[in-house]
């Protein structure tokens, strides 16, 4: 067999995919959510951050309106583990976003702060500055500073639970504690009264976008610093030809097909139909969890989500929208069928025949041994420095809970 990518062609495909996202621009769209939080601060200049990238990730994009800075990032972080943010005080961000599990939670769907289901899964977080978009299903959520309004005052689902009658006292909480006092202080200057809700937001998003994970095993190969098992080099050998298909969502350093970075200047912003779902043959999914369609109502959007970035996929199952699929094996099994048939129960259907399929989904014949061999390569995208960075730790875990 002729492997269509050497360990040279490797190297190139990700220096083309770091330069083809450089053509790549900007998307500007409305938000949701239920607060309003524009702010726009002159705190700090994103020319003196020093990324830590490999040399085949482009740099990150900053929005002028928030400069990132070590004292935000600071902040940021504090203020992200802090379960003193939510409505009622049980939840943080890092609730639903853990970072041993690459920033998920490990479970199907996720638990707001009063209990309430979210119809969806947790996204990793990991790389997510590079992220076109944020959500799996919301084209119009382009910027991490107008996506956490949606967690922080959304109401359906309730997740952090905050609104207008808690939001006053949430910052009260947050001032009468002489760290966040110093910490708001040091990270916007100049303001006679930091502690906003405008200015948290800020900071959080400058902290996430330095939950970054490019030291895998993986990229260690292609900076020709480590070697993969043979069967993770067979694995990403299948994984990048036209047998199993896998690249074409799954393509670009990040191992997604939505990336935007400093450098861009077009940006695509593709959702798929897998086939989970076909309900009685007619294209559906199941309700509330229908995709872009939720928005537009558009039949062509039906069942489309974004295809998350397979970086420490590993660690970040169940899998899917919804976490209907437990496992990466599972996961083979589904595309290798080119989508899921549920013979019974209300969500009954042949997602293999939905009509509003993405069309790289086809049956494919992939042995027993091919399937092992592109998890294992799955699992060279796992970077254990992501997992235990200290600088994204949760800093309450040795002074107690908050």
């Amino acid at each position: 067999m002729t492997h269509p990518h050497s360990l040279v062609q490797m190297r190139r495909m990700a220096a083309q995919a770091a330069g083809l996202v450089g053509l790549l621009g900007a998307l500007a769209l409305g938000g949701c959510g239920g607060g309003s939080t524009s702010v726009s601060d002159s705190s700090g200049s994103s020319t003196n951050w020093a990324w830590a990238l490999p040399s085949f990730f482009p740099t990150p994009k900053v929005p002028d309106t928030n400069p990132i800075t070590e004292a935000k990032v600071d902040l940021g972080r504090f203020l992200f583990y802090d379960r003193r943010l939510s409505g009622n005080g049980t939840q943080a961000c890092a609730s639903c976003h853990i970072q041993s599990k690459a920033f998920t939670d490990g479970l199907a769907t996720a638990i707001g702060s009063t209990g309430q289901h979210h119809p969806r899964n947790s996204q990793g977080l990991a790389n997510v500055a590079y992220n076109a978009t944020l959500t799996w299903a919301n084209p119009s959520l382009v910027t991490l500073e107008k996506q956490m309004e949606t967690p922080l005052f959304g109401t359906d689902p309730i997740e952090m639970g905050v609104n207008d009658g808690n939001k006053d006292a949430i910052l009260a909480r947050l001032a009468g504690d002489a760290t966040y006092k110093d910490k708001f202080a040091k990270a916007y200057p100049g303001q006679s009264a930091p502690i906003t809700w405008g200015n948290a937001i800020h900071a959080i998003a400058s902290f996430q976008r330095t939950i970054l994970s490019g030291n895998s095993p993986y990229d260690k190969y292609l900076q020709g610093k480590a070697t993969l098992p043979p069967a993770a080099e067979r694995g990403m050998n299948l994984f990048f030809g036209e047998k199993a298909e896998c690249f074409h969502c799954h393509s670009s350093f990040n191992f997604n097909d939505q990336t935007v970075h400093a450098g861009s200047r077009i940006v695509e912003t593709p959702f798929h139909n897998t086939g989970l779902y076909n309900i009685g043959g007619t294209g559906a999914f199941p309700e509330p969890n229908r995709g872009v369609y939720e928005l537009t109502q558009l039949v062509k959007d039906m069942g489309k989500f974004r295809a998350p970035s397979l970086r420490n996929v590993e660690v970040t199952g169940p899998y899917m929208h919804d976490g209907s699929i437990a496992t990466l094996e599972e996961v083979l099994d589904f595309y290798a069928a080119g989508g899921r048939n549920i013979t019974s129960g209300p969500h009954a259907g042949d997602g293999r025949a939905n009509p509003y399929k993405n069309d790289f989904i086809n049956q494919i014949n992939l042995t027993a041994q091919e399937r092992a061999d592109i998890v294992a390569f799955l699992k060279s995208l796992t970077d254990q420095d992501l997992l235990t960075n200290p600088k994204l730790s949760d800093p309450f875990a040795t002074a107690g809970a908050k």
